[in-house]
């Protein structure tokens, strides 16, 4: 079951669509797997729009932002199902935080060596003092 803390940072918004109280346990089950991966994430927003143009056929469209420390991560899925359209997205934000922590951990553990212009005298090579 979800936490309470865990449940405040997640906030969903339907658009054309009424989110079910079954809908939502659904949303927050695939989500808040994200929030255990950085302790840093401030917010997750979500929003389910369906697109009301194709008649009877539904199309959904996914938006998902997590509020992070630096630039937010955005994702967004689509397709017919809204369950599946919502799994897809959950997995596109679980990929970028994968990948975006990893970054972090490789700029951490190989710093880059800084390049000058000008020739420096070797320690062998120093005038005595």
């Amino acid at each position: 079951m979800l936490d309470e803390q865990a449940a405040r940072k997640i906030s969903i918004q339907g658009i054309h669509v009424d989110i079910t109280e079954a809908m939502r346990l659904a949303i927050a089950e695939k989500l808040s797997p994200l929030l255990r991966h950085n302790e840093h994430i401030v917010r997750l927003n979500l929003r389910l729009h369906r697109d009301q143009t194709l008649g009877d056929d539904h199309h959904y469209t996914a938006t998902g932002q997590i509020e992070i420390r630096g630039p937010d991560l955005i994702a967004q899925a689509e397709g017919k199902d809204a369950y599946a359209v919502l799994d897809e997205l959950a997995e596109k934000l679980d990929h970028m935080l994968e990948r975006r922590h990893g970054r972090r951990l490789d700029k951490r553990n190989h710093p880059h060596g800084v390049e000058l212009d000008v020739s420096l005298p070797k320690a062998d090579d120093a005038p005595p003092r």
